[in-house]
């Protein structure tokens, strides 16, 4: 099997650079992290396709007054398949699944979804640069990414649910996403990405947004409003402008790994804003997490 050190970092990156695209990538799990209660709370007013409709239309309208301000150039055609990935999984497919599996999940256990990402997004970025690495990057990714799984799973019994296809679905598109968003990233600036991506996928979330919003009555409550605010102008588009600028500055398979502390962080969150309970082997578990992330970060291709 060949392997590359430019599938955990790019080549004649700094060592400055390096801990930039580390710092920018921690932000983006940060606010991430606050995902998953965000669409709880606009489903509060929302129903869950207009909450996903909506939230990709006002993002759209963002990154569309960022593209103009700063008059970005147009993407150049190559670019524009791997973009429509970007627009399919992270600014349609993730965002509706996830809310679709939120009116019957807890967030807990949808961070399912998110603990598998990381493993996900090393596989598809592996397969598609043909850049593999080493195997101790392997065994500490599965480590940890198993140790959150087994985590949340348990915390719901580990029962499956018709929310776990929903779920299941997401990751993949998702991971997709940003193997694809990464990839760009090493050439373009990482929010271009995500703002010609949400821009494209616009005529489909206006779509959904005009029939959903027919159908499915709207209350716009406090919760509903701050909830739709966060997830259409951060999720859907800031913590995505730090994390393609991360993956683009330390490569797509090691950023990834950073997420394996997002479950973590969104359930404290869950627990903090939802009210949920947490289970005393959250600490156990942030442990074994936290130590496979250094593993991860200081890993070698062999």
């Amino acid at each position: 099997m060949k392997t590359d050190s430019s599938a955990t970092a790019p080549i004649g990156v700094s060592p400055l650079s390096k801990r930039q695209g580390t710092i920018y990538a921690s932000l983006a799990v940060l606010t991430f992290s606050f995902s998953f209660p965000g669409t709880v709370w606009a489903l509060d007013g929302f129903g869950p396709w207009s909450a996903a409709g909506v939230r990709g239309v006002l993002a759209a309208l963002i990154a569309l007054a960022a593209l103009l301000a700063t008059r970005a150039p147009l993407p150049a055609r190559s670019d524009w398949p791997a973009l429509a990935v970007v627009a399919g999984g992270c600014a349609v497919g993730f965002p509706l699944l996830t809310t679709l599996a939120l009116q019957t999940s807890s967030t807990a256990h949808s961070a399912v979804v998110i603990g598998a990402l990381p493993m996900a997004t090393a596989v598809i970025s592996a397969l598609l640069t043909k850049r593999y690495p080493s195997a101790l990057f392997w065994g500490a990714a599965g480590t940890g990414a198993a140790a959150v799984i087994g985590f949340t799973l348990a915390q719901n019994n580990g029962m499956p649910t018709v929310a776990d296809l929903y779920l299941f679905a997401s990751l993949v598109v998702c991971a997709a996403g940003y193997a694809e968003g990464g990839r760009l990233s090493a050439h373009m600036p990482g929010w271009r990405v995500i703002a010609w991506g949400v821009v494209l996928a616009a005529p489909v979330n206006l779509a959904v947004s005009a029939v959903a919003l027919v159908q499915e009555p709207v209350h716009l409550t406090v919760k509903a409003v701050a909830g739709m605010a966060y997830i259409a102008a951060i999720s859907q588009f800031g913590s995505f402008v730090l994390w393609y600028r991360g993956m683009g500055l330390i490569g797509v398979v090691r950023a990834s790994q950073l997420q394996l502390a997002q479950p973590l962080l969104t359930l404290v969150w869950s627990v903090l804003l939802l009210g949920e309970l947490l289970s005393p082997a959250v600490p156990i578990t942030a442990v074994v997490v936290l130590a496979c992330i250094v593993v991860t970060q200081r890993a070698r291709a062999s």
